[in-house]
């Protein structure tokens, strides 16, 4: 399995060792899953942010619409989305 070095503070890694002695697992496991976390919460975040931008297309007459004052003020300008 590939491997990754990540330098830390003096006083990150003190804080990493108290988590993971408080959590009763290794420091490896505590970054492996503190990166796994992050990783879900970016595909997460791509996910909602590509939803979003078709129901917006499937529905930007209404938006127009219902926010005027939101549209581009010059004519024939792309909306951008």
């Amino acid at each position: 399995m590939p491997a990754l070095n990540v330098e830390f503070s003096d006083r990150e890694l003190e804080d990493l060792r108290q988590i993971a002695k408080e959590r009763g697992t290794s420091m490896k496991a505590l970054v492996r899953e503190a990166a796994a976390a992050d990783i879900a919460r970016h595909r997460a975040l791509q996910e909602g942010a590509e939803a979003f931008r078709t129901f917006f297309s499937a529905h930007a007459a209404e938006f127009a619409e219902a926010f005027p004052d939101d549209e581009p003020s010059v004519k024939g300008a792309g909306r951008v989305v």
